[in-house]
């Protein structure tokens, strides 16, 4: 188990519930990618949903949801699966979630996601499960994919590491860029001007 962050000041603490989601990637002998994420809820007591006893270690949600996509992240076929649900109609959408296909990872992908299966259109679990889609696929694919970037990245360089400018850490006027990527490096803006802080250029789907 994982060392508490918690210093000796704190106070004593004791578990009693476990979120885990975990997301795997598969390559396929098709040349597609299988993303397949799974969302657990566990609790360490014994409860009573919707008048069912649920033992301490038993799942209250578990939850997969897997899409297959190409080098483009196109998202080319989806299917969810509910395993453990507090209630026996948790999985009665017809799955809705095949309504991911023909959506892009990177190109507006969460806002599409809340217009098709928002709120009572699908399942409040399956549906934050598919937000860590993006980053899940940029990290599956890296080295051994090359991904196809959106038409609307087409300015950038295409030599350029797709992964620089997209998080604080790796901007192009940031100290990790100027030691590993200098090739790509760029002086540091003012952080301030007239007493304003500049506005950060943040795509939609930045992973």
């Amino acid at each position: 188990m994982r060392d508490s962050p918690a210093d000796s000041t704190s106070p004593a603490r004791r578990l009693v519930h476990r979120r885990s989601i975990s997301i795997e990637c598969y390559a396929r002998e098709d040349g597609l990618w299988d993303l397949q994420a799974e969302l657990r809820d566990v609790k360490t007591r014994d409860i009573t949903l919707s008048e069912r006893n649920r033992p301490a270690g038993i799942p209250v949600h578990d939850m997969l949801l897997v899409v297959t996509i190409d080098n483009a992240l196109n998202i080319v076929e989806a299917r969810s699966h509910t395993l453990f649900s507090p209630y026996a109609t948790c999985g009665d959408h017809e799955d809705a979630y095949q309504k991911l296909v023909g959506l892009n990872l990177l190109r507006g992908f969460r806002a599409a996601v809340r217009e098709r299966l928002g709120g009572v259109l699908g399942c409040t679990h399956l549906t934050e499960l598919t937000q860590v889609l993006p980053t899940a696929a940029i990290q599956g694919l890296a080295g051994l994919a090359t991904i196809a970037l959106p038409v609307a990245e087409s300015e950038r360089p295409a030599q350029m590491p797709f992964q620089l400018n997209r998080c604080h850490a790796l901007r192009l006027d940031g100290p990790a860029v100027a030691e590993f990527y200098p090739r790509w490096a760029q002086l540091a803006v003012p952080r301030r001007t007239e007493g304003k802080m500049p506005t950060p250029e943040i795509e939609d789907e930045t992973p």
